[in-house]
């Protein structure tokens, strides 16, 4: 990640994006060691946590982790998650949180020397380019190890540096018991923009 102890650094995590992205390589973030990584090695600022939650009365698995980060540093930016029903009769839930982070990223640069985004969400390309403009220097974490690919082409060639996901995992991760493989490879496409049967971060 090349985190430097002089500057000014924010981590801005994409919930869904590291979610699909860790499952999918056979990892749980330890997201104490997460924040810890950050504090020692730079002058860290703030960490931010976008998540969609279901509008449901139904029991969320994803509440336990919000409810942890909102106590252990994390800056939780939330909302509902957007429910409707397919033509084939499914329902459906679809949460995309580009906008928000999108909002705080641009907010946050004028103070910020070097910005670490979670998230494979070519969307992002655009305010990735407009926080440079500002002198933020712009780190992104994804994987291209996962299958398929998490991360697309136009926010890897935007950043100033990508850092692959599964290189790093071992200073915050714990290891799930077998990773999840897919023998079908399709276009590059992120989870938030994929129709998805599950609740929990879609």
């Amino acid at each position: 990640m090349l985190l430097r102890q002089n500057e000014r650094t924010a981590l801005f995590i994409d919930g869904a994006s590291l979610h699909h992205a860790a499952r999918n390589l056979g990892f749980e973030v330890d997201f104490r060691s997460l924040r810890k990584l950050f504090e020692t090695q730079c002058l860290f600022q703030r960490a931010f946590y976008y998540a969609a939650m279901p509008e449901t009365d139904d029991y969320s698995p994803l509440r336990p982790l919000t409810d942890w980060l909102a106590y252990n540093g994390y800056h939780l930016v939330m909302k509902n998650a957007r429910e409707f029903t397919d033509n084939s009769g499914r329902r459906r839930i679809k949460g995309n949180m580009d906008v928000e982070l999108t909002v705080d990223l641009l907010e946050q640069a004028g103070r910020l020397d070097h910005a670490v985004i979670v998230s494979g969400d070519s969307d992002l390309r655009r305010a990735v380019e407009a926080a440079q403009a500002r002198g933020v220097r712009v780190t992104v974490i994804s994987s291209m190890r996962s299958s398929p690919p998490m991360i697309g082409d136009d926010l890897r060639r935007q950043a100033d540096l990508f850092v692959e996901l599964a290189d790093i995992a071992p200073s915050f991760t714990r290891r799930l018991a077998e990773p999840r493989t897919s023998s079908r490879q399709g276009p590059v496409r992120h989870p938030a923009d994929i129709n998805s049967d599950e609740t929990t971060d879609s």
